[in-house]
């Protein structure tokens, strides 16, 4: 049984990942905005603070822990630039600093395949800069890189499994493709919790093929 402490606790991915994991016995503490307490799966500890300060919930993450990063902007698209760089980037660094400060042993953060694609550059920038200021902190860090999570209210990229088919069949676009295919709700939440539960590494990337064998 591992200690793992969950910021994004009741989100999409969060929620799913809580259950799981109570499931196979582990101990939760969940981070959670005052108000927003009651919308956390039943099971786990909940502690009230704010994920951009790190003050406020530093003191409530126990030495060894394992830290689970999954705050962030819902559904991302172009047009939320400055809401990746206000929500997604201060939070990481806020988590960061709070489990460097606490000795956690494991620091898991949900982050982006990183092949280049213009119309998701921010996107792509702000995760690659909240994995470099994770690694600044001297963590063992996990870095999962999806690109499009599949599930309850994310499904419309299934309309574009047609053009994957043939943009696969381009030699210039095969990589790009490879590293922009879908995977399902199932499989991230999989994921996670084998990585919850293997031992840390200093630096592991969890790209999308790994992803999809969960």
């Amino acid at each position: 049984m591992k200690t793992v402490f969950i910021t994004g606790s009741t989100g999409y991915i969060g929620t799913r990942l809580i259950k799981l994991l109570l499931k196979k016995g582990h101990h939760i503490i969940a981070l959670a905005r005052k108000g927003s307490e009651d919308k956390v799966p039943a099971g786990c500890e909940v502690v009230i603070g704010d994920p951009f300060d790190a003050n406020t919930f530093q003191r409530s993450i126990p030495k060894d822990a394992v830290f689970v990063q999954l705050l962030g902007v819902s559904h991302p698209s172009p047009s939320k630039a400055e809401q990746f760089k206000q929500i997604d980037l201060r939070s990481v660094k806020a988590s960061a600093d709070a489990a460097a400060k606490s000795g956690v042993s494991h620091f898991i953060y949900i982050s982006v395949s990183m092949v280049p694609l213009k119309i998701m550059e921010a996107y792509q920038q702000v995760r690659k800069e909240g994995e470099e200021f994770c690694v600044s902190k001297n963590l063992n860090c996990s870095f999962i890189r999806p690109w499009y999570v599949l599930g309850p209210g994310h499904w419309w990229p299934v309309l574009l499994l047609p053009f994957y088919g043939i943009a696969y069949l381009v030699p210039a676009w095969k990589e790009k493709i490879k590293g922009m295919r879908l995977v399902t709700i199932s499989q991230m939440i999989n994921t996670l919790v084998k990585t919850v539960e293997a031992d840390p590494e200093r630096k592991k990337i969890i790209e999308i093929s790994e992803i999809k064998k969960s």
